[in-house]
Protein backbone atom coordinates (compact mmCIF):
# COMPACT_ATOMS: atom_id res chain seq x y z
CA UNK A 1 0.00 0.00 0.00
CA UNK A 2 2.85 2.22 0.76
CA UNK A 3 4.30 2.05 -3.37
CA UNK A 4 0.29 3.51 -3.89
CA UNK A 5 0.56 6.55 -1.73
CA UNK A 6 3.82 6.93 -3.09
CA UNK A 7 2.80 6.88 -7.01
CA UNK A 8 0.04 9.07 -5.97
CA UNK A 9 2.49 11.82 -3.99
CA UNK A 10 4.73 12.08 -7.04
CA UNK A 11 1.28 11.99 -9.70
CA UNK A 12 0.28 14.78 -7.57
CA UNK A 13 3.57 16.77 -7.45
CA UNK A 14 3.29 16.77 -11.59
CA UNK A 15 -0.03 18.37 -11.46
CA UNK A 16 1.35 20.74 -9.27
CA UNK A 17 4.25 21.06 -11.87
CA UNK A 18 1.14 21.92 -14.99
CA UNK A 19 -0.60 24.03 -12.35
CA UNK A 20 2.68 26.07 -11.78
CA UNK A 21 2.93 27.09 -15.44
CA UNK A 22 -0.70 28.29 -15.55
CA UNK A 23 0.61 30.28 -12.39
CA UNK A 24 3.30 31.61 -14.44
CA UNK A 25 1.80 32.01 -17.42
CA UNK A 26 -2.11 33.09 -17.20
CA UNK A 27 -3.50 35.48 -19.25
CA UNK A 28 -5.44 36.87 -16.62
CA UNK A 29 -4.87 37.37 -12.89
CA UNK A 30 -7.90 35.85 -11.79
CA UNK A 31 -6.47 32.47 -14.18
CA UNK A 32 -3.29 32.74 -11.58
CA UNK A 33 -4.69 33.07 -8.83
CA UNK A 34 -7.66 29.93 -9.51
CA UNK A 35 -3.82 28.32 -9.99
CA UNK A 36 -2.68 28.73 -7.14
CA UNK A 37 -5.53 27.59 -5.55
CA UNK A 38 -5.02 24.53 -7.74
CA UNK A 39 -2.08 23.96 -6.25
CA UNK A 40 -2.47 24.53 -2.10
CA UNK A 41 -5.30 22.08 -2.89
CA UNK A 42 -2.98 19.56 -4.20
CA UNK A 43 -0.34 20.41 -1.57
CA UNK A 44 -3.05 19.40 1.45
CA UNK A 45 -3.26 15.93 -0.37
CA UNK A 46 0.02 15.56 -0.69
CA UNK A 47 0.66 16.38 3.24
CA UNK A 48 -1.88 13.83 4.35
CA UNK A 49 -0.16 11.43 1.41
CA UNK A 50 3.30 12.17 3.97
CA UNK A 51 1.04 11.37 6.76
CA UNK A 52 0.25 8.09 5.26
CA UNK A 53 3.58 7.25 4.22
CA UNK A 54 5.36 8.09 7.57
CA UNK A 55 2.64 6.33 9.37
CA UNK A 56 1.60 9.49 11.62
CA UNK A 57 -1.83 10.83 9.79
CA UNK A 58 -2.56 12.54 12.92
CA UNK A 59 0.07 15.37 13.29
CA UNK A 60 -0.40 16.17 9.20
CA UNK A 61 -4.05 16.54 9.57
CA UNK A 62 -3.56 19.27 11.82
CA UNK A 63 -1.21 20.97 9.21
CA UNK A 64 -3.18 20.19 6.20
CA UNK A 65 -6.62 21.37 7.65
CA UNK A 66 -4.39 24.84 8.61
CA UNK A 67 -2.86 24.87 5.22
CA UNK A 68 -6.31 24.53 3.64
CA UNK A 69 -8.01 27.34 5.85
CA UNK A 70 -4.88 29.62 4.74
CA UNK A 71 -5.13 28.89 1.32
CA UNK A 72 -9.04 29.53 1.32
CA UNK A 73 -8.50 32.72 2.85
CA UNK A 74 -5.94 33.85 0.84
CA UNK A 75 -7.63 32.91 -2.48
CA UNK A 76 -10.77 34.39 -0.92
CA UNK A 77 -8.39 37.78 -0.06
CA UNK A 78 -6.44 38.17 -3.47
CA UNK A 79 -9.91 37.86 -5.94
CA UNK A 80 -11.56 40.69 -3.71
CA UNK A 81 -8.53 42.77 -3.52
CA UNK A 82 -7.94 42.65 -7.59
CA UNK A 83 -12.13 43.21 -8.51
CA UNK A 84 -12.39 46.33 -5.94
CA UNK A 85 -8.92 47.63 -8.02
CA UNK A 86 -10.46 46.83 -11.18
CA UNK A 87 -7.29 45.72 -12.50
CA UNK A 88 -9.03 42.52 -13.34
CA UNK A 89 -9.90 42.91 -17.22
CA UNK A 90 -12.30 40.00 -17.95
CA UNK A 91 -13.45 39.39 -21.80
CA UNK A 92 -17.40 39.00 -21.95
CA UNK A 93 -18.02 41.44 -18.61
CA UNK A 94 -18.55 45.14 -17.64
CA UNK A 95 -16.20 45.55 -14.80
CA UNK A 96 -16.96 49.35 -14.45
CA UNK A 97 -20.65 48.08 -13.58
CA UNK A 98 -21.98 50.57 -16.41
CA UNK A 99 -24.11 49.15 -18.17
Amino acid sequence: MQTVFLYSAIALLLLIGFCLIRVIKGPSVLDRILGGNVIGTHATVLLLLIGLLYNNLAMFIDIALAYAMLNFIATLAASKYFLRRKAVHLEHEDVTGKD
